[in-house]
Formats: C-alpha cells, sequence, structure tokens
C-alpha cells in the first residue's frame, strides 16, 4: 500500500493530456505566424526579425513550461537553476566568441 502512494508522488510532477495539448496548439501558433510573415513579406525586415524573434523567445518559454514542467516550484528549483546555469553559460560563449570574431576582423581590415 505504500508503494502506491510513492507512485503518486512521483506522477505529481508530469503533466495531463490538457497541459501537453495547450502547449502543442500554442507552440503551432508561434511557429505558423513567424513562418508566414517570413514567406509573405508584408512588413519591414527589421520588424519581421523583431517579430520572428520575440516569437522564438515566447515559443522556448512555451516548451519549458508545458514540456519540460520548468516552474516556480519548490520540486523544480534544482532544475531551473541547472538550466538559468546553462542558458548564462551559453551566451557568454556565443556572445563573447562573436565579440572576439568581430575584433579580429575589425584589426586584420585595418592593416
Amino acid at each position: 500500500m505504500a508503494n502506491a502512494h510513492s507512485h503518486d508522488s512521483h506522477d505529481a510532477g508530469h503533466g495531463s493530456v490538457k497541459s501537453y495539448a495547450i502547449g502543442f496548439i500554442l507552440s503551432v501558433i508561434l511557429t505558423v505566424i513567424p513562418f508566414g510573415l517570413v514567406m509573405f513579406p508584408t512588413l519591414p525586415k527589421s520588424t519581421t526579425l523583431a517579430i520572428v524573434l520575440l516569437f522564438a523567445v515566447i515559443q522556448v518559454i512555451v516548451h519549458l513550461y508545458y514540456f519540460l514542467h520548468l516552474d516556480r516550484s519548490v520540486a523544480q528549483r534544482n532544475n531551473v537553476i541547472a538550466f538559468v546555469f546553462t542558458a548564462i553559460v551559453i551566451v557568454l560563449l556565443v556572445g563573447l566568441s562573436l565579440w572576439i570574431m568581430f575584433s579580429i576582423h575589425t584589426y586584420m581590415m585595418a592593416k
């Protein structure tokens, strides 16, 4: 009988069919709108790029919440901290690499 209770607490972190359906529908919407803007250009390129980037960030948040079940609960605190640390490392690696390449390009073209 005690074993059944341990399974209930283990399954509490998993999503329901409803939450997966909401996540899927939001993901499709967040993909179709930028795709349509790129395929049928009606806005300036800079505006289209800004909208695509905004929708990409929103879609990452939707995936983290609905599919990976990352939220601000106590049970997910370690997972959120690990994700934030990973994101910081990636931003630093990519950002600093681009900075180095831009600097090298600028100094090489000056000579």
